[in-house]
């Protein structure tokens, strides 16, 4: 029996009269109900499309003898929130999308539910959703954006970012214009492998979403077939009874985590299916990560690691395609279930390489590694992460004297104004889940280190994050954070830190009874926090070991 069919029964006129108000029939009562959750909005680029996306799902739910039912969620745009305080509210917003998509599924008996996404933190969101959810789930994205032109050169979101610290420097503010209107040519995620994408392809990873569908541009045609073909696909997962519980396991986020390794994915992909496996009461610690990076190598290079684009892979075959290549090395489990109801290996073992450029088979990596590393050692006790990928192999081992700034503000205006020396680790801290709080992404401090030339010169650590557009030594999700009274916390100017990738470590070299003496001095650096949100998240958030995630 569907939950819905409760609505059927005499004693729930009430119900039935207010379904009529809304203007359904009987005919559409007696269907499957099918929520249609669309974050939508006219703000994030990403998002201003889904109304069409949504459109053409609900066109596929009515094809397969459903009916659909659309409501709304929020949606933040990191780029916009970034480098202010509104980035303070990009992470917790990740729970808030997936408590109204969990209220509205509830409080409604729907039958199932198509979750309508594409930035950064709504497709993970959406994802701890269906962990909690009992009926059956599909994910359908909105898709890339093609990348810009700027120069006979194609760029994206990290080329603005980085130029454009050197042309106000220059006084080339003409030049400047250009370049913005030229990165972002329309809509879509961001071009490259940032979060939003990393996020939707590890989705189709791990089985919540049609195989294929994560890469196909925003603005390809393919877009809304693969929305139609999404809607009929989740009326026919309710008669079969198809539900994330059998789609999201152990084997699933272990085949999500070998495809991130493989494709060199944002270090917030670390953040969020931490987190995922909280919600699903999964042990997953940080080494689980580090295990699978070293046993897979990296074999697509997308900016901002490499020349190509998210749009690139797509055409190379997609997820479906870096699959294969894992699946025929062993490297992923074959019988991991999925949204088609049959497995992964049924799904891709006759997909195809179209370009051996953009995905290297595993005999000719990029990197005979993945693409993300776990650092751990007396800064980081209980983890840190690299986007070892976008690291030139060169500055793998990194020793320099800590320049150390509470709050990223403060460290973006020291590089402006020149103040930080070759050889120097700038240390960010309080800017962790609940110091932060909310836990900002530092993409101005390492886009002004680029656009300075210093990207070869000085490292950045930060119990903060990372944009999926950063590149170079930035090692972040130091845990525990400095709020925590982590031994970030106790770092002062001068103190020599050491990073070595290839041996997973992130040392301060500081004498353990002087660190013992400075803890015993050590006051927690209050913040000002008005009522709402922030102030909720930062008594309630765990460390970024555990995906930011909200304490049960």
């Amino acid at each position: 029996m569907r939950r819905s069919e409760i609505f059927l029964r005499p004693e729930f006129a009430p119900h039935r009269a207010l379904w009529r108000a809304s203007g359904l029939i009987d005919e559409e009562l007696k269907r499957p109900l099918i929520g249609v959750a669309n974050a939508w909005n006219e703000i994030v680029p990403g998002h201003v499309h889904l109304d069409k996306v949504a459109q053409a799902v609900k066109a596929g739910i009515r094809m397969a003898g459903g009916t659909p039912l659309e409501f709304g969620t929020i949606g933040v745009c990191d780029g916009i929130a970034m480098g202010h305080e509104g980035m303070r509210y990009s992470l917790p917003s990740r729970e808030v999308i997936a408590d109204t998509v969990e209220i509205m599924v509830e409080a409604h008996a729907l039958d199932g539910v198509v979750l309508v996404t594409n930035c950064d933190k709504i497709t993970p969101g959406f994802l701890l959703a269906a962990a909690r959810l009992e009926v059956p789930v599909i994910v359908i994205n909105g898709g890339p954006m093609m990348p810009g032109v700027y120069h006979n050169q194609r760029i994206d979101f990290k080329d603005l970012m980085e130029r454009m610290n050197v042309l106000i420097k220059e006084g080339k503010l003409d030049e400047l214009r250009k370049l913005e209107e030229s990165a972002l040519p329309g809509p879509g995620s961001c071009a490259g492998l940032f979060t939003a994408n990393t996020m939707n392809m590890l989705t189709e990873a791990l089985g919540l979403m049609l195989p294929g569908a994560s890469t196909v541009p925003a603005v390809e045609a393919r877009r809304i077939w693969y929305a139609k073909k999404t809607g009929m696909r989740i009326v026919e997962m309710v008669k079969e009874g198809l539900t994330p519980d059998k789609i999201l396991t152990q084997k699933a986020l272990e085949n999500a985590i070998a495809v991130d390794m493989a494709l060199g994915g944002s270090t917030n992909s670390v953040l969020h299916l931490s987190a995922l496996a909280y919600e699903l009461g999964l042990d997953f610690p940080l080494e689980k990560f580090d295990e699978i990076s070293r046993k897979v190598p990296h074999i697509a290079s997308i900016s901002p690691a490499g020349k190509h684009f998210v749009v690139d892979l797509d055409r190379a075959g997609g997820i479906p395609a870096v699959l294969k290549e894992l699946g025929e090395a062993g490297l992923i489990h074959k019988d991991a279930l999925t949204v088609t109801g049959k497995t992964v290996w049924e799904n891709v073992k006759d997909a195809v390489v179209k370009d051996p450029e953009v995905i290297r088979p595993l005999s000719d990596p990029y990197h005979p590694f993945g693409g993300l590393a776990i650092l751990k050692g007396t800064l980081a006790p209980r983890g840190a992460v690299v986007k070892a990928s976008a690291v030139k192999k060169e500055l793998w081992k990194f020793k320099g004297k800590a320049k150390v700034f509470d709050g990223e503000e403060k460290a973006v205006e020291a590089i402006r104004n020149g103040e930080i020396e070759p050889g120097t680790v700038i240390v960010i801290r309080y800017e962790g889940p609940k110091g932060g709080p909310g836990m900002r992404e530092m993409l101005t401090a390492t886009a002004a280190v680029m656009a300075l030339g210093l990207g070869d010169q000085v490292a950045l650590v930060t119990d903060g994050r990372f944009s999926g557009a950063t590149r170079g030594p930035a090692i972040g999700h130091v845990s525990p954070e400095a709020a925590e009274g982590g031994p970030i916390a106790l770092v002062q100017d001068g103190d020599e830190i050491l990073i070595d990738i290839e041996s997973r470590r992130l040392d301060l070299l500081v004498d353990e009874k002087e660190l013992e003496e400075r803890k015993a001095k050590w006051k927690p650096l209050k913040k000002p926090l008005r009522r709402g949100i922030l102030r909720r998240y930062a008594k309630m958030a765990l460390s970024a070991d555990k995906g930011g995630a909200l304490e049960y």
